[in-house]
């Protein structure tokens, strides 16, 4: 028997940058597939790891060269983990390194460009619920899967601790949620493409310039502001998970990492969810 074919590395790697030109912050997110070859046998046919790159040292390569090179187009940046790997490892004769991008376009409010809130591009679904019976008619408009983040002025503080608790507070963090929201109403609109719009863009607002203390505060308080935008709404509901990206611990490495490389993880998640009324 023979080994024919060997190769291994780290798939699924999330990675996020977060540039900060003062006030205004870039963001990138690459998901990222580092695969090697090299002389990597003894593992797979003699249980000898003595030659063989951790897959979690493959990651921290991805990570490390995010921190220096995310700006890169995903072409430039791959080309630069490839090349880390080769020249840290001798053992290894190829490096294939794969990406794709999930792109974030920047929020718009009141018509300005936000400089730190964001929405997934290509986003979300507008969703229609019209219950009928012969007594009378229940409508729901709303959105599912409508993904927004900001990368500060949101907190986690204050919070109950005992035994069990192991997170640590803060007053900066990246925050990002997936949200499906839906509002009842109670009479028709004079137009539901505007008052929709009118409702989420309320929302996005509230979120994006209002600090936030929790997603359970943003949430409270983006509800108010849509019933108080669309007087035809009755109750506005949302189930808001967290989309981590927790903040890559870079000092093994001699380095910082001043709230810029994160790595975006959403199993588990946090799930919030609240229906706010008159």
């Amino acid at each position: 028997m023979t080994l024919l074919h060997k190769t291994y590395g780290k798939g699924r790697v999330r990675v996020m940058r977060v540039h900060r030109d003062g006030a205004r912050h870039e963001v990138r997110e690459l998901t990222v597939q580092a695969m090697l070859t090299g002389g990597f046998d003894p593992a797979f046919t003699h249980a000898d790891n003595a030659t063989t790159v951790s897959t979690d040292t493959v990651k921290n390569v991805v990570n490390i060269v995010a921190r220096e090179s995310m700006a890169l187009p995903t072409e430039e940046f791959c080309r630069a983990v490839a090349q880390r790997l080769l020249d840290a490892y001798p053992v290894v004769e190829t490096a294939t390194v794969t990406a794709h991008e999930t792109k974030w376009d920047r929020l718009a409010v009141d018509g300005s460009p936000h400089p730190h809130a964001f929405t997934l591009d290509g986003n979300g679904r507008a969703t229609a619920l019209v219950r009928m019976s012969r007594d009378g008619v229940r409508i729901e408009s709303g959105v599912a899967g409508f993904t927004f983040l900001k990368t500060t002025e949101s907190g986690w503080a204050n919070y109950l601790k005992d035994p069990y608790t192991t997170i640590r507070e803060t007053d900066d963090r990246l925050a990002a949620t997936s949200m499906e929201a839906s509002w009842l109403w109670s009479r028709p609109p004079a137009d539901y493409p505007a008052a929709n719009a009118r409702i989420l863009g309320e929302m996005l607002r509230v979120f994006a310039t209002t600090y936030s203390h929790s997603i359970q505060d943003s949430l409270y308080r983006m509800g108010q502001a849509a019933l108080a935008a669309v007087p035809e709404i009755e109750t506005v509901s949302m189930a808001c998970p967290n989309k981590h990206y927790l903040l890559v611990d870079l000092t093994p490495f001699g380095l910082d990492n001043a709230n810029q490389v994160f790595v975006a993880t959403d199993e588990p998640h946090g799930q919030i969810e609240c229906t706010v009324g008159r």
